[in-house]
């Protein structure tokens, strides 16, 4: 009885850990897939940040950099605008990356405007293709994994779920961006919760940027440990987030 006993505390033990993993991952080929990820993006963005100071070494230089984008005039917000917005449509880069840099080329106020309007584009446009051209089109563009993921999410959770998403790090808000075009949600109410919803981000990585480019490094490895924290933390726990979403409908 006594073996049994402990086989049942074992089990229970095991079911617990197990549990306790799926709260993060939902299998060990999950777990490992997001690790391969995350180490295919670090390395990624490693490669382009070494390739770029090999080919232009003055890019550390904030009155280099500023020097240039004052002699490009109205050209280089709207260059950023533009490369903000394709990162919404295409999401080949993540957008508080782009949004530092605008902080250190422009500064907080107008690197956070510049990175808001592109995104608002952005969002316009994904949220009006999928709107008119359907589910063929958004299946055609978006990883099918990740739509069978959030498929049916702004209908499930309704548009105060999304601000949630929108609000919070980690989660897929570009691909959002199209799924709702899906819902019947309006154009006008999903660029309010885009605008409400992801300026907080955009605000504190141009300040993070402008603060790298005043020489502030102190202030600058604070704020980005806060980021990398805040977004581990929302990361680990999303699947609480979504339940007490599901619990609010």
């Amino acid at each position: 009885m006594a073996a049994a006993g402990s086989d049942d505390t074992d089990d229970s033990a095991d079911d617990a850990d197990d549990q306790s993993t799926a709260r993060v991952f939902r299998s060990p080929a999950a777990r490992r897939d997001a690790l391969v990820r995350g180490l295919a993006l670090a390395g990624v963005l490693a490669g382009a940040t070494v390739s770029v100071l090999a080919l232009f070494p003055q890019v550390t230089d904030p009155i280099w950099v500023r020097a240039q984008v004052s002699a490009l005039g109205p050209l280089a917000p709207a260059a950023f605008v533009g490369l903000q917005t394709a990162q919404v449509v295409l999401a080949p880069l993540p957008g508080q990356v782009i949004g530092a840099s605008a902080g250190y080329a422009f500064g907080t106020v107008a690197g956070t405007v510049y990175s808001m309007v592109g995104v608002l584009l952005g969002t316009a446009i994904a949220f009006t293709a999928s709107r008119r051209y359907g589910r063929p089109y958004v299946e055609r563009v978006v990883d099918p994994a990740a739509l069978a993921r959030w498929d049916g999410f702004v209908d499930r959770r309704g548009a105060a779920g999304l601000f949630v998403l929108f609000l919070l790090p980690v989660f897929p808000d570009d691909l959002l961006c199209f799924v709702a075009g899906l819902s019947e949600l309006r154009l006008r109410t999903v660029l309010a919760l885009v605008a409400v919803g992801r300026t907080p981000s955009f605000l504190v990585a141009a300040f993070a940027g402008e603060r790298l480019a005043d020489g502030e490094l102190v202030v600058f490895a604070a704020v980005s440990a806060a980021v990398v924290v805040g977004s581990l933390a929302v990361y680990v726990g999303r699947k609480r987030v979504l339940d007490r979403l599901d619990g609010a409908v």
